[in-house]
């Protein structure tokens, strides 16, 4: 191995946004720390400062072209806070409806584009191989045909209640800005009947293709891909699946509540830390104070997401996805804390998502013309909360007398996974180098333990114009750089 070689990897590492994974050896070539480190530069928070209350919903959705349906809510949320509105009943199951079609568009994308290539055709493909080209050339292009009929569905009804499928526009202090009518309804019925459909048939292909894999179903198991860290998620009654309102619920590694409490009192349980060496901040229960990138008993550290929230819940209010998480959880033990059981969550979610999307638009209340009610003056300060698809998203604005923003925070779900993806990282990579030896294949099994959470960075840091590559660097024991893998 030469000191500073350099190799291109393509495609890089299926995530939004960039990041370097910085690799340490001991002195006989193991694996002595390693960190996966965001580069790009928080800024968002600073320029908003000034801004209208109401400008935020259409200004924050471009934080990420990902994920913009959660900012916009959110952010809607918060503004509903500040102005002291309650939005009507219509608008909230409008409001619902949309935000079921981008979870399961959100979920399918990163199910099929960015998670499923490394189990078909596998982590040791060939890099021209695995993506999803490689994946359809195996499971069969009939599959992508229906995939993007998926998504044209779940855009097309994004756009019916968001005036734009991408970064949408329609709510407002105290509800939406224009009602459902019964020609779209009827179009958006059509849209979700089949998203249910395919959202019944991915559940399926996961576990023939993945749980049917004694490779994959090993893998959930193996010490490497566990951290027993804390759970927290936004939970509705009696412990329910709730994506858009209740509290937020932490659960223990041994799922015994140890925090319950409205949104807007986060400030008083969830603290930030932040390291010198990444620009995305950690955050931990304040309870159990800041301990450093460890995991266990006592440790402040907590996932978000799709696995957090099926630890966090006792049930999915709809039928299939309840019978698909009791199925889980018959297998795994509750809480589980293998990061490759996210994808399995996450594909239990998008059931969910298109059963509740099926449900509100067969409610003949959909179409009721009583969609806002209209502010009064601003408050102060108001929090919004929602689970987005990546895990629970917070946006707490202070605004002054004539309703611009004073002070603002925003946490968002990679930035609550940050410390146990750097843990995920560090034990693959501990686990899978020996002796210094690397290739590329091995180099992408470290980087399916990060992709399991599907983390955005440019949400996490809020990146101002500009990219950095992902590299990947590996030093030996006395700090001397042996090789670099890397990108453009």
């Amino acid at each position: 191995m030469k000191s500073g070689r350099e190799i291109e990897i393509y495609p890089a590492s299926r995530l939004e946004g960039h990041a370097r994974i910085s690799i340490f050896l001991d002195e006989k070539g193991a694996v002595k720390d390693a960190f996966f480190q965001i580069l790009e530069l928080r800024g968002f928070e600073e320029f908003c400062k000034g801004r209208l209350v109401e400008e935020m919903p259409r200004i924050t959705p471009r934080i990420c072209g990902v994920c913009p349906w959660a900012h916009h809510l959110a952010s809607a949320k918060a503004a509903d806070a500040v102005y002291g509105v309650e939005p009507t009943e219509a608008a909230k199951k409008i409001r619902e409806m949309g935000y079921s079609a981008f979870f399961v568009h959100d979920h399918l994308l990163h199910f099929y584009l960015l998670a499923l290539p490394d189990f078909i055709p596998g982590p040791r493909a060939p890099p021209a191989e695995r993506n999803v080209v490689g994946l359809l050339n195996r499971v069969g292009k009939e599959l992508g045909g229906r995939l993007l009929r998926a998504f044209k569905y779940s855009h097309e009804i994004q756009e019916i209640v968001g005036g734009r499928s991408t970064h949408p526009v329609f709510c407002l202090p105290g509800g939406v800005s224009k009602p459902i009518g019964e020609d779209e309804r009827a179009k958006i019925e059509e849209g979700a009947k089949y998203l249910l459909e395919f959202s019944e048939a991915t559940l399926e292909l996961f576990k023939k293709a993945l749980l049917g894999d004694d490779k994959y179903s090993k893998m959930i198991l193996e010490d490497k891909n566990v951290n027993r860290v804390n759970s927290l998620a936004m939970v509705g009654d009696g412990d329910s699946l709730s994506l858009l309102s209740g509290m937020l619920k932490a659960v223990d590694p041994e799922g015994r509540t140890i925090g319950l409490f409205e949104p807007k009192d986060y400030l008083d349980h969830i603290s930030e830390h932040v390291e010198p060496w990444t620009y995305s901040k950690f955050t931990f229960l304040k309870a159990l104070g800041w301990r450093g990138l460890r995991d266990g008993k006592g440790s402040g550290v907590y996932r978000v997401g799709p696995l957090a929230r099926l630890n966090v819940i006792e049930k999915i209010p709809t039928p299939k996805a309840q019978g698909a998480f009791e199925e889980m959880f018959e297998v795994l033990d509750k809480p589980c804390h293998s990061t490759f059981a996210y994808h399995w969550a996450r594909v239990i979610e998008t059931l969910y998502a298109a059963e509740r999307l099926m449900e509100l638009i067969k409610d003949p209340s959909i179409t009721d013309g009583d969609i806002r009610n209209i502010p009064g003056s601003p408050r102060g300060r108001g929090v919004g909360a929602v689970e987005a698809p990546r895990g629970t998203l917070i946006h707490d604005y202070t605004s002054n007398g004539d309703g611009r923003i004073r002070e603002l925070n925003l946490i968002v779900p990679t930035t609550h996974n940050n410390s146990v993806i750097c843990m995920s990282v560090r034990n693959a990579a501990r686990d899978l180098i020996k002796s210094g030896s690397i290739d590329e294949g091995l180099l992408n099994e470290v980087e399916m333990a990060f992709r399991a959470y599907d983390p955005c960075l440019a949400c996490a840091t809020h990146a101002l114009p500009g990219q950095l590559p992902l590299k990947v660097s590996i030093f030996d024991s006395r700090g001397t750089l042996l090789k670099e893998i890397s990108r453009p």
